[in-house]
């Protein structure tokens, strides 16, 4: 299910800071909706999502379907097929077309909030993280710490620590530890996992400070401790377009009443088209 696994800038192109080379498409998006409308612009820097979405936009592909998935402080999600004709209790966010869009990481791009990404299915079934090929969130996300940033770091770079873990606990010289760790692991056994965790911890951290990881570059933290967004979607799903005019909208969808699996108790159907700039 797409992130069930599981971006206020209003700046133009020549108000971006140093470091920022992302352009917007000439194509400008409205999506309206019964709680306000949005004006959206696409980026050049993932042509494949860009012309894909502005594909389904000219056929009208989006409109009357839902936003069917909304969570407070972190996105607002649309764009299943499904549920143009979806009942109040069906659940949502299987719904697709015969085809993904490859996944294109832009670094300039952060999940601040109004960011247009492409939802995917999980790494588990979707190893290179390709994108639906309609389904979609807009970032709401909110103001972030140091401290928040610190942990999403270490979060983001979690396969890595993991990797370095099993490498050491490989070692001939560790394989009783290992032995141990492993049957902490069939009991449950977390307090003293931990333990056992910290007895190699000083060689991980060794490890990992020689290896090429994820940090949060200045600009990036900058957005997110002023403007907000969700920083451990970051270097994970595609980002390619923003919401320029109207992210109050965003504010009033992602506060609306929903259901156990996030879908909002009033249908908020959107409307979708390529305005005149």
């Amino acid at each position: 299910m797409y992130l069930k696994s599981i971006i206020l800038s209003l700046c133009l192109v020549s108000m971006i800071k140093p470091g920022y080379s992302q352009t917007f498409s000439k194509e400008t998006i409205l999506i309206s909706t019964s709680l306000g409308n949005m004006k959206l612009k696409l980026f050049n820097e993932t042509p494949q999502h860009r012309d894909n979405f502005l594909k389904l936009v000219k056929e009208h592909f989006y409109d009357s379907l839902l936003f069917h998935r909304v969570i407070q402080d972190f996105m607002i999600q649309g764009g299943d097929p499904d549920s143009k004709h979806a009942e109040p209790s069906k659940l949502l966010g299987d719904g697709d077309l015969k085809y993904t869009v490859p996944a294109e990481f832009v670094p300039t791009l952060c999940h601040k909030k109004g960011m247009l990404c492409a939802a995917r299915n999980g790494d588990d079934v979707n190893p290179e993280k390709a994108s639906s090929a309609c389904q979609f969130y807009i970032v709401q996300g909110k103001v972030r710490t140091d401290e928040d940033l610190k942990a999403y770091e270490k979060r983001i770079n979690k396969p890595i620590i993991t990797k370095i873990r099993e490498d050491i606990l490989n070692k001939p010289e560790n394989s009783a530890l290992k032995e141990k760790i492993a049957n902490f692991k069939k009991e449950q056994n977390n307090d003293s996992l931990m333990v056992y965790f910290k007895k190699i911890d000083a060689q991980v951290n060794e490890e990992f400070a020689k290896t090429t990881h994820y940090i949060f570059p200045p600009e990036h933290r900058q957005i997110y401790k002023t403007i907000g967004g969700t920083p451990h979607l970051d270097t994970q799903y595609t980002i390619f377009g923003e919401v320029i005019e109207g992210l109050e909208v965003i504010d009033k969808i992602a506060a609306v009443g929903k259901n156990k699996d996030d879908r909002p108790l009033i249908e908020i159907r959107m409307w979708v088209k390529v305005i005149e700039q």
